[in-house]
């Protein structure tokens, strides 16, 4: 026994030790890679182009469109049957016949005392007089005949209610058959050949290139099952029928939610980015306004369904084209889980739009994402398709810029998610690029901007991901004998600093040098900048 549990004991004690190993090994392949972007997409958008599908995609577009162009011609893509009138009245009919069934059965179970002057023994059947002689002929008959004799009653008493129950399955399976050959009246919804979607036909013999653009659309959101994709087509165009989605454009809103989702700028793909701001329900008199009511949450989901609508009114749906947005959702100071009416809405809302907007989103990129955001994803999880999961990415405030710059180039992205797009950038960087350096871990480096003898003003914006740097600004004259004027005295710089922007007014020619010190001795620092002269003419 003290063997056997000395073995037990050297066999956990190794299998302890390797879980340890496994443990520091798996540390060690997540220090290696790289830090902030908690979940990324791997989604990556497919192309619209016909010659680039494979086989069995292109034979599933062939389908999807032939199906579609016959239910369009016929008139048949939405069709409503009513009962046949026979059918109908059979309805009607069967709980009257049930009541009648049952009253003749409770009749029957009674014992049946009828006086000899009776008017209702006058009023006998022939079958019933029949039955009475048979009963009186046994009783003079011996036992043992009696017997045979009942037995011989109650076959033919049996038969003739197999027989009556034979007529009454006939009738009734020629009542049905009547029912079934009576032509049923169909109520269609007409469909005009001219039908649109986003404002490209559907009838593939229209030949418009952006029909195939939205019907592959709705294949991928199915995984090329034509069938499904067909039905997810028809409950589309049905929901925008009944929520009468194509005259929402028109419709006005609360203006306090002008600051809660906006269009702002381009992708990298020039696909049109939507920042969505939920700091604002924030706002417990906000809140209350908009979840209050059904009626109210109702509106802010219309309202949602515009800002969609607006977006793809920016899209160019052809092959080749930008035919999907970008979404941002910035969570920061954004309620918790316990505002049940706001997690509602947007469950609400991202299955609406997953299912009647399929393929629209490139990705949703979630920032400045709280801890408890993963319990909340959690609930939604099982609301969202693979596809729609496949498209999401996540990452804590630390790494919003970071994470931004892989979709969004420096000057598109807002000054307040650490890029340098402000409010009044458009003519003064209009055309100007963003340069960017590495500073290596423990290292420097120098930014030389050449500064000419000008009447106009040196400006430039510099951003260091991260930062947490020592950086210095100085201007150096070209003349060797002149003094080296300090623009910014050296300082550090934490980790929530912004874009930084600023600007100087020379008088002889010679270069302004910007320079980053890096403290860190383990992370490299990105460091991007943009400089212009402004003049009089570009102010």
């Amino acid at each position: 026994k003290r063997l056997n549990m000395t073995a037990e004991v050297k066999k956990e004690e190794k299998q302890v030790e390797s879980e340890v190993v496994i443990a520091s090994v798996e540390e060690e392949k997540d220090e290696a890679k790289p830090k902030g972007v908690e979940k990324i997409s791997s989604f990556k958008e497919e192309s619209d182009f016909f010659s680039d599908l494979k086989e069995s995609e292109k034979k599933a577009l062939s389908d999807l469109k032939t199906k579609l162009e016959e239910v369009i011609i016929e008139n048949t893509l939405f069709k409503k049957k009513k009962e046949s009138p026979v059918k109908v009245e059979k309805k009607k009919k069967e709980p009257e016949a049930a009541a009648t069934e049952e009253e003749a059965k409770a009749e029957t179970s009674e014992p049946a005392v009828v006086a000899e002057d009776s008017p209702k023994e006058e009023a006998k059947t022939d079958a019933d007089v029949t039955q009475v002689a048979k009963a009186e002929t046994i009783e003079k008959e011996s036992p043992e005949e009696e017997v045979k004799a009942e037995a011989v009653v109650e076959e033919e008493v049996k038969a003739e209610n197999v027989e009556e129950e034979e007529k009454k399955t006939e009738a009734v399976v020629t009542e049905e058959a009547k029912a079934e050959s009576v032509e049923q009246e169909e109520e269609d919804e007409s469909v005009d050949n001219d039908i649109e979607l986003w404002g490209v036909p559907l009838l593939p013999s229209k030949g418009a290139e952006a029909t195939d653009v939205i019907l592959l659309k709705f294949l991928r959101a199915r995984d090329f099952k034509v069938n499904e994709a067909f039905e997810m087509l028809k409950k589309t165009l049905k929901w925008r029928k009944e929520h009468k989605i194509d005259s929402i454009l028109g419709e006005d809103f609360w203006e306090d939610l002008a600051s809660a989702a906006y269009m702002n700028g381009l992708d990298l793909e020039s696909r049109p980015v939507c920042y969505n701001i939920y700091s604002v329900f924030d706002n417990e008199e906000l809140y209350q306004r908009i979840f209050g009511s059904e009626q109210s949450r109702e509106n802010l989901l219309r309202w949602r369904f515009q800002l969609m609508e607006k977006g793809i009114q920016k899209l160019v749906l052809k092959p080749g084209g930008v035919t999907s947005l970008l979404q941002i959702h910035d969570l920061k100071n954004c309620p918790g889980l316990f505002k049940k009416e706001l997690w509602v809405a947007i469950k609400n809302a991202i299955v609406a739009l997953q299912d009647n907007y399929p393929e629209l989103v490139s990705r949703n990129v979630f920032i400045n994402v709280p801890f408890w955001f993963y319990a909340g994803s959690t609930l939604l999880s099982p609301f969202l398709t693979q596809r729609t999961k496949s498209k999401f990415v996540v990452t804590r405030p630390a790494y919003v810029t970071e994470t931004l710059l892989k979709y969004i180039s420096a000057d598109e992205i807002p000054v307040q998610y650490g890029g340098f797009k402000g409010d009044d950038d458009t003519e003064l960087f209009s055309n100007e690029a963003v340069s960017e350096v590495v500073v290596k871990p423990g290292s420097s480096e120098t930014i030389e901007i050449p500064a000419p003898e000008s009447e106009g003003t040196l400006v430039w914006d510099i951003v260091v991901l991260g930062w947490e740097v020592s950086y210095k600004e100085e201007f150096v004259p070209t003349n060797e004998g002149a003094y080296t004027i300090i623009v910014q005295k050296g300082k550090k710089i934490g980790s929530n600093e912004g874009p930084l922007r600023n600007s100087f007014k020379n008088s002889e020619s010679g270069k302004i040098v910007l320079t980053v010190d890096n403290v860190s001795s383990k992370k490299k620092k990105r460091v991007l900048y943009r400089y212009k002269t402004k003049t009089e003419s570009s102010c």
